[in-house]
């Protein structure tokens, strides 16, 4: 084997060890939140990044419509781009600019933060920079009815054919986990996550069909805070939900 293929040997394995180390890291940046809420009448929303690498890196932060189609968005993200030096912590802004919003409904928007790495010295060294996502949820102050109880103002019913309906005819987004459903000892459907916007409705299909007096339904939900709660559906004639330790 001759010079140049040993060298070829050698950096190939370096760089393919590298990328496996890389798909078992974890981001080397702590948001202090999972979601952010954004009310009309605050001046801005806040997130507060902590840097747990031992070396700096730029953070970079953006903001990100639901569908991704809108490029020029009435906020601003302070700072977009910023070194952060190891084990510190960064205060990201984001500031409605005065732009005209829907008024009788949430506005779901994506909050992408992103650390990038410092070159590094070293040959066949494969660095990348890892993105972290959350939701932002931008509330209009008109809104009267309360978010923590949207998850019980949702409407479930069941369609003939095996089809379950989940409707949600309040102003909030509604973030749904372990959705299940069980007919006796048999559990029908389990879907994992699933977010309902305001007015959105949502069919999930079912192996088979199933009487309302036999299937129990169990779903949790995430509320401003990040935290989980649990229901369970009380009624199929008026398809609302209680909190399940009721």
């Amino acid at each position: 084997m001759d010079r140049n293929m040993r060298k070829l040997m050698r950096s190939t394995v370096g760089v393919a060890l590298v990328a496996w180390a890389c798909g078992q890291a974890q981001a080397g940046i702590v948001l202090s939140s999972t979601r952010l809420v954004y009310p009309a009448q605050d001046k801005e929303a806040v997130l507060h990044v902590s840097n747990r690498n031992r070396s700096t890196i730029l953070l970079q932060s953006w903001l990100e419509a639901d569908d991704s189609t809108a490029v020029d968005l009435p906020f601003a993200v302070i700072p977009a781009l910023v070194p952060l030096p190891g084990g510190g912590r960064q205060t990201v802004r984001i500031i409605h600019s005065g732009g005209q919003m829907p008024t009788d409904r949430e506005s779901l928007f994506w909050l992408n933060v992103q650390e990038i790495p410092q070159a590094s010295e070293q040959e066949n060294v494969l660095q990348i920079g890892i993105r972290q996502r959350i939701k932002v949820f931008y509330r209009p102050r008109q809104l009267a009815a309360d978010p923590e109880q949207a998850p019980r103002q949702l409407r479930w019913r069941l369609k003939p054919g095996g089809v379950l309906v989940a409707s949600n005819p309040g102003p909030f987004h509604i973030t749904l986990v372990d959705i299940e459903l069980f007919a006796g000892t048999d559990r029908l459907l389990h879907r994992r996550s699933s977010m309902l916007a305001p007015g959105q409705a949502q069919e999930f299909a079912l192996p088979a069909s199933v009487a309302p007096q036999q299937a129990r339904l169990r779903f949790k939900s995430i509320n401003d805070h990040g935290a989980v709660v649990a229901y369970r559906l009380s009624d199929w004639k008026t398809g609302q939900a209680l909190w399940a330790e009721d």
